[in-house]
């Protein structure tokens, strides 16, 4: 079971058994309610498209138009009940409204949400949406939630949860997928230097590859302190296999190794060889093997940048 530590800038920290650290930014209600609208427009835009097909095909029989409108019945019951539920359950926890505005439902300790967890919290939106306000149509009152009770709820914990995310352990964060832009230029001196005093036969595995692209990647929209929290998880072990300095800048190592990896291996296969003593002090014989590659901690990065 995952341990919840203190929220920093609508970010909540689990922590696993294993001892490996999420962070996870949890979405509010105006981050939320943007994704209701989409949903709402697209089951409308659902809807009319059924009463204009129904229309044209009940001008026959007045059982046709009777089996007609039952199947708009249906169809209304059937968005309106199942429309999130279905959506989050084989949809990684998104309706195309939590698709286009970037988030998702996961569960409180961030694993992907079950069928019964998706179904739940949407029947019980209805709880949220209290109290109703009633609209007077053609023939027709339907009631229109306003959500104070929803409102309130996630007012009232730090993890913006209404109803019926407390009820079924769900919660709603942003989904900050791994995009890749191509290969990012790493423009700092120190880390460049840096990157000669990296052991020559160190090999990056493809997780440790992916996970400094996505680091590099994103590093710009941290500030320097977040970056230095944010790279340790990796570089305080990779520092210690390296024998650097106590002192060296977690951040700046990970774009060392990150530059040593996809432009100065580039170099040296292009024929252009690292200078004579470009690994330093370092001696390759008091390395351990660099094939296993701290997954724990290279996990625990991860969590931090995803």
């Amino acid at each position: 079971m995952a341990t919840v530590r203190e929220q920093l800038d609508s970010r909540i920290e689990l922590v696993t058994p294993e001892n490996i650290a999420f962070q996870y930014r949890v979405a509010g209600p105006f981050r939320r309610a943007p994704a209701f609208l989409v949903d709402f427009l697209i089951q409308v835009a659902t809807m009319v498209v059924a009463i204009l097909l129904v229309s044209m095909l009940g001008t026959g029989s007045a059982s046709v138009t009777m089996l007609g409108w039952g199947t708009l019945l249906l169809i209304y019951f059937a968005l309106s009940w199942f429309y999130g539920g279905l959506f989050e359950t084989y949809w990684n926890g998104q309706t195309p409204g939590k698709w286009a505005v970037g988030i998702r439902v996961v569960s409180i300790d961030g694993q992907p949400i079950n069928a019964m967890q998706a179904i739940m919290r949407n029947v019980l939106r209805y709880v949220d949406g209290l109290p109703c306000l009633t609209a007077l149509l053609p023939d027709v009152h339907l009631p229109k939630p306003i959500f104070q009770v929803g409102l309130f709820t996630m007012a009232g914990n730090n993890r913006y949860q209404r109803l019926g995310d407390l009820a079924c352990g769900t919660m709603v964060i942003f989904d900050e997928g791994t995009r890749q832009y191509g290969v990012t230029r790493i423009r700092e001196p120190e880390a460049i230097r840096l990157a000669e005093l990296i052991p020559v036969n160190f090999q990056v595995s493809r997780s440790l590859a992916r996970t400094l692209s996505m680091y590099v990647d994103r590093r710009a929209g941290f500030s320097l302190g977040r970056r230095w929290e944010i790279a340790r998880h990796l570089a305080e072990p990779l520092r210690a296999q390296f024998n650097l300095p106590p002192q060296t800048n977690p951040d700046l190592l990970l774009c060392a190794i990150y530059h040593r990896t996809f432009f100065a291996a580039g170099d040296e296969r292009a024929g252009n060889p690292r200078r004579p003593g470009a690994s330093g002090p370092v001696s390759p014989t008091q390395l351990p093997p660099a094939g296993p590659i701290l997954p724990d901690h290279l996990a625990a990065l991860q969590g931090q940048i995803s």
